[in-house]
């Protein structure tokens, strides 16, 4: 098998911060355009895969509450993909002042310290960040931007616009307030990307701005797209799970590439599949249920098996030549909380650079 070359970032004009920077999906999407001259996360793990694929010269392992902002490099971008737990429906629901998902005020520190604060800032986390605490979290995160001089809005993509994913997730996308706007990213109210939640509170909040630009080209690849065929299907023994609904959905069909998570309704575990092509949002591998199965019936023959590690990062957009050291579990933790790559890309193309060249000039 011939080796596969390593990944290599390209000069970029543009220069970033990377806040809880995980394992460098970010980086890799932002490719060519925003060149990052400092990343930091506190998960070994993380940084294990960040390294291998990206080199560890700007990579800062520790805690955030640590750093000092006087000591980063300039930067013209600061993104920041704080912690979900907090604002998740799959977690405590803290909220934004919690513990984890509170380490967002950490980073406005650390902007806080910086000599000369970038002009651009990105701020990325789970749906709920806009739903939860009927908006009060997101309205306490925007009120502070603007105490920072900074005009902000929220979209809300979908990774499965580019990849056979499931994972919506918010995008807050600053920019200082002398910043001249382009016209052309600048909409009037909601759009594609505002959910109600997005729409609700653009109504009430001052200074928010309805982020505008035109839907990606329809997603070609489907879940059987990603799939490594020589995989061993290992799992059959959690056939009996699927529930009596999906049973009979996949005795309908000749062929199926299904996937699903174990969940417990009414006291028994059921394995609950989505036949859409596309897989659910990936998780980290704290808990159970926290892995997705797949399910293939081809020529009369049902199996299933785990989702392979690469499988998940080929989900998140990552190239087969993204390495993924150390154990399954630490891919599959480094997959699961990472940003889709191909969503930081068009996040990247559509807004951070017009934005970027807005601010510092083209």
């Amino acid at each position: 098998m011939p080796k596969i070359p390593p990944i290599k970032l390209p000069a970029a004009r543009w220069t970033m911060h990377e806040f809880f920077a995980g394992s460098g999906l970010v980086a890799y999407g932002l490719r060519g355009m925003f060149k990052p001259v400092w990343a930091n996360d506190i998960s070994p793990q993380k940084a294990a895969v960040y390294r291998a694929n990206f080199g560890g010269g700007r990579f800062h392992l520790g805690d955030i509450q640590e750093i000092q902002g006087d000591a980063l490099p300039p930067a013209h971008l600061s993104w920041a993909s704080f912690p979900c737990q907090d604002l998740s429906l799959a977690g405590a629901m803290g909220g934004i002042h919690a513990a984890r998902s509170g380490l967002v005020w950490e980073w406005l520190r650390v902007l806080d310290e910086t000599a000369q604060k970038p002009k651009l800032l990105m701020v990325e986390n789970v749906s709920g960040l806009l739903s939860a605490a009927k908006g009060d979290n997101y309205r306490a995160l925007h009120h502070a931007l603007a105490e920072r001089g900074y005009r902000c809005g929220a979209v809300l993509l979908n990774a499965s616009c580019f990849v056979p994913q499931s994972r919506p997730r918010v995008f807050v996308i600053a920019v200082d307030q002398a910043v001249p706007l382009p016209p052309s990213l600048v909409g009037e109210g909601p759009c594609w990307l505002h959910n109600k939640a997005a729409a609700q509170l653009g109504a009430d909040l001052p200074g928010w701005i309805w982020w505008r630009t035109e839907k990606p080209p329809r997603r070609r690849q489907d879940l059987r797209d990603i799939v490594q065929p020589q995989a061993p299907f290992d799992k059959d023994h959690v056939l009996p799970l699927i529930p009596p609904a999906h049973q009979a959905r996949l005795a309908e069909l000749e062929e199926a590439w299904a996937t699903g998570y174990r969940r417990t309704r009414r006291g028994a575990v059921q394995l609950e599949l989505r036949f859409d092509g596309i897989a659910g949002c990936l998780r980290t591998p704290e808990g159970g249920s926290s892995k997705q199965y797949l399910v293939v019936k081809q020529k009369g023959e049902t199996h299933a098996r785990l989702l392979t590690v690469r499988e998940t990062a080929r989900l998140m957009g990552a190239p087969d030549n993204f390495v993924l050291p150390g154990s399954d579990n630490d891919g599959y933790k480094a997959m699961g909380d990472a940003v889709a790559a191909p969503a930081a890309r068009f996040l990247g193309q559509r807004f951070l650079v017009p934005l970027v060249e807005a601010a510092y000039g083209d």
